[in-house]
């Protein structure tokens, strides 16, 4: 592997995985490799070729170009020059008028005798100059691909049209794997930073890029504050630039679902504040949820306890995205006239409070995934929050035996994120207070998470950011 590579451990076995089922059967396995754009998949699938340098491969990335006559003569020139498949050097003399004949080219390079691997990376910009490419591709499957030991990964960063592309009643339904690229998890992070980098640091860093791999190669080596005054004083920077692309990519024309998400990225909001502070109908409102949702920016949650109240929440679960359109979007305008401080500034104002509402989200996740092997947070099955429709009171964490419906508590929690400022029995007895107000929560073990101490002593079970991070 490279020496520069880091994560993605679980990645790299499952494109193992299909390889080696490939190798077996010796027939063909259609995948699609989606995720958003700056995740890492190219890096991925670059890397997972380099691990089988005696697999043939093409890897081909389409660029938007002008035509599809311009994509093919790109994909003859890139193939003939960087592909390692046998007699692929043949290709360059080679002139194609259709992606029909392009790939029956590749068909014919395959070898028999073990696996292959083909990639078309972008194929949503190559979908926009040959809308037909699916069916063509469909077609080339079932009477030629399928039946040779390749790997044909399709690779995008257009969730919804990635998405589409499988769905029902398009040509590929049925035919294709798909595989989701997340970004980096807050371990993943805690290693691309290297170094001295401490676990706060680590989750720090993790809710300020959302482990976007090219976000935290920047930040790498250096102290938060520090990369961000850069950040802020550039605004073609990585973390201003990688922000707006994401938006232009997957919501150039969706008014709505921008203004619901720039009212969400401080913090959640129920259904109905929600609707009042956008300012659009009910109906609106919803399909731009739905949206959100179906492209894993926005989750709507409910209270989890035996009986809670039907009062749904809805945040942003992007942990980048929720952080630039906070911080980084109003800042666009000052950065480009040279008062990045400006924006600074805003940040050191309000990253304590922010900071403290977005880290809920990750001690959920982590004491989800912990409570498998650790027998003090009682089997919880699942781990959320509690409110009411008032949020008055509301309980950081609750751990119960499963999300949907659930009928036993497991634990309940507080969170107290400050820095080096431990938690301590105040904390826990303010939670205590909240949670006697909860009869469905009363009674439950309490558990105290702190950024790096935790001094109460009421308490049975208690994590630091150390300890979250082994979740991982």
């Amino acid at each position: 592997m490279s020496d520069h590579f880091v994560g993605r451990r679980h990645d790299l076995g499952r494109l193992d995985e299909h390889l080696a089922a490939v190798a077996r059967s010796g027939r063909g396995r259609l995948l699609a490799l989606q995720g958003r754009r700056q995740v890492g998949k190219s890096t991925l699938i670059t890397e997972f070729l380099r691990r089988h340098p005696d697999v043939p491969s093409l890897f081909f990335t389409g660029s938007r170009q002008a035509t599809a006559q311009d994509d093919l003569a790109l994909f003859t020139l890139d193939a003939a020059r960087e592909a390692t498949l046998p007699g692929v050097d043949a290709l360059a003399d080679v002139a194609v008028a259709t992606w029909e004949a392009a790939l029956r080219q590749v068909a014919g390079l395959l070898p028999e005798g073990g696996p292959a691997v083909v990639v078309l990376d972008e194929l949503p910009w190559l979908l926009e100059n040959d809308p037909g490419l699916d069916g063509t591709l469909q077609k080339l499957w079932d009477t030629v691909f399928e039946h040779r030991p390749v790997l044909f990964v399709l690779v995008g960063s257009d969730l919804s049209m990635m998405e589409a592309l499988v769905g029902h009643r398009r040509p590929l339904f049925g035919r294709v794997t798909s595989m989701v690229v997340r970004p980096f998890d807050p371990a993943d992070t805690a290693a691309m930073l290297g170094g001295p980098a401490s676990a706060p640091e680590a989750f720090d860093a993790y809710m300020v890029t959302g482990g976007y791999p090219r976000l935290l190669a920047d930040l790498s080596g250096k102290r938060l504050t520090t990369w961000l005054r850069r950040q802020f004083t550039d605004d073609t920077s990585p973390l201003l630039v990688t922000g707006e692309r994401i938006m232009a990519g997957e919501f150039p024309d969706h008014l709505q679902a921008r203004r619901v998400l720039e009212e969400l990225s401080a913090g959640e909001r129920g259904f109905a504040a929600l609707a009042q502070a956008v300012g659009i109908r009910q109906a609106s409102l919803n399909r731009a949820l739905q949206m959100l949702g179906d492209r894993r920016i926005v989750s709507r949650e409910l209270p989890l306890a035996p009986g809670a109240p039907d009062a749904p929440r809805y945040q942003v679960v992007d942990h980048y995205l929720r952080f630039w359109l906070r911080f980084c979007r109003p800042a666009l305008a000052d950065v480009s006239r040279g008062r990045g401080d400006l924006a600074l500034d805003r940040w050191r104002d309000g990253w304590s409070a922010y900071r403290g509402r977005a880290v809920e989200m990750v001690v959920q996740e982590a004491l989800a995934r912990l409570a498998a092997d650790d027998p003090r947070l009682g089997g919880a099955g699942a781990v959320g929050g509690w409110w009411n429709r008032v949020n008055r009171p509301e309980v950081d964490l609750v751990g119960a035996d499963r999300r949907d419906r659930p009928r036993r508590v497991a634990f309940t929690g507080t969170v107290k994120w400050r820095g080096t400022v431990p938690l301590g029995d105040q904390d826990v007895a303010n939670h205590r207070a909240a949670v006697a107000l909860v009869p469905a929560l009363a009674g439950a073990p309490v558990v105290a998470v702190a950024a790096t101490r935790v001094t109460a002593t009421q308490v049975d079970a208690a994590y630091t950011a150390a300890d979250l991070l082994k979740a991982w």
